[in-house]
């Protein structure tokens, strides 16, 4: 209610063409189509494609997070290839803020120059190589070539970083929870951390797995769960499930109001950084009882757009996610008029 001016909720939106139900989540911010099919391969994620052309103006170019994902997050390569999310909100603290000695400064520059040299040697090895492979094979080593060159550039661009001083923030680094049942603590760290990420610059780009099929029973204040987050998802309209359901939603929803209080709390001249800032916030599922990919629950945050209404669209419930991506991306100055299966700019959102 506090922040009801602030979000749009969508509903009726799908990615055109992705189902399989659980595998559908790598296609999240890829919408590339059937990802159950064993010939599935996949495309660049949502974050990575702005990573790429905007990455370089920023310590990191983007940050892949997840809460209880082990190595399933959101984020995937122009070649689709996975990339792992950081679980361990102190690593990535220190990895953000942690200024190293001169000496140890030194030596990740002298790390990353080793690591682009055996870059080059493989790259010259791989050339060797494709010149006797078959048709389908010399593709697939493309793929990895084309893998290799990315990692150079960004290789390229962390030794320019190395050598400038990281932010300064006066906050504590975190502790993250020993145990996955202490999911919703485990999301506001993460959370803090993001707010963090974004009032320093440090980068554009982040997404954040919360992944509840990796999630025990879940340890929450003042409520009663019996039940592993997953199979309460699964509730076959039991009512004693859907209660229990109903709690975890509410305290998502809470955390994530946290979020956007803690982004409106921050200035930068005469907007907030929430302004500043896009937050798109859904699943991959409609209806996880009935693992349905399609009518998405979609909340949009932020950005300076007109907020404050709930658009229904497509009443199929097949109308193209990846609209909003477009206007994402072009919200965030790319002139950009398609990603994946979009068919433009979503309506009904306007910029204030």
């Amino acid at each position: 209610q506090e922040h009801r001016k602030d979000f749009t909720v969508f509903s009726g939106v799908s990615h055109p063409n992705v189902d399989g139900g659980h595998p559908s989540d790598i296609s999240f911010l890829t919408a590339a189509p059937h990802p159950a099919s064993s010939s599935f391969r996949n495309t660049i994620s949502l974050d990575q494609h702005i990573a790429e052309r905007i990455g370089t103006l920023t310590r990191f170019p983007s940050l892949t997070l997840a809460v209880n994902g082990g190595a399933r997050g959101l984020s995937w390569t122009g070649t689709g290839v996975a990339i792992p999310p950081e679980g361990r909100a102190a690593d990535v603290f220190n990895q953000l803020f942690l200024q190293g000695t001169p000496e140890q400064v030194q030596a990740q520059i002298r790390n990353l120059d080793r690591g682009r040299s055996i870059l080059d040697t493989l790259s010259e090895q791989a050339g060797a190589l494709q010149r006797n492979l078959g048709a389908r094979d010399r593709s697939r080593l493309d793929q990895y070539l084309t893998s290799v060159r990315d990692l150079e550039h960004r290789l390229q661009e962390s030794r320019g970083w190395e050598s400038r001083p990281k932010p300064v923030v006066h906050v504590p680094a975190p502790i993250d929870p020993a145990s996955p049942a202490q999911y919703m603590e485990k999301v506001k760290i993460m959370y803090d951390l993001v707010r963090l990420a974004f009032e320093t610059d440090s980068t554009r780009a982040v997404t954040l797995m919360l992944n509840s099929v990796g999630t025990p029973v879940v340890t929450l204040a003042g409520e009663t769960i019996t039940d592993s987050y997953h199979n309460l998802s699964h509730h076959g309209k039991a009512d004693e499930k859907l209660t229990q359901l109903r709690a975890l939603d509410e305290r998502h929803m809470k955390l994530l109001a946290g979020l956007m209080k803690d982004l409106k709390g921050v200035r930068e001249g005469e907007e907030s950084l929430l302004d500043r800032t896009m937050i798109l916030y859904g699943s991959n599922l409609g209806d996880a009882n009935a693992h349905s990919t399609t009518n998405m629950p979609t909340i949009f945050a932020g950005g300076g757009f007109r907020h404050g209404r709930h658009l229904a669209l497509g009443s199929g419930q097949d109308y193209p996610l990846p609209n909003l991506f477009v206007s994402m991306l072009q919200r965030m100055g790319l002139e950009e008029t398609k990603f994946a299966s979009s068919t433009g700019t979503i309506r009904g959102l306007e910029m204030l």
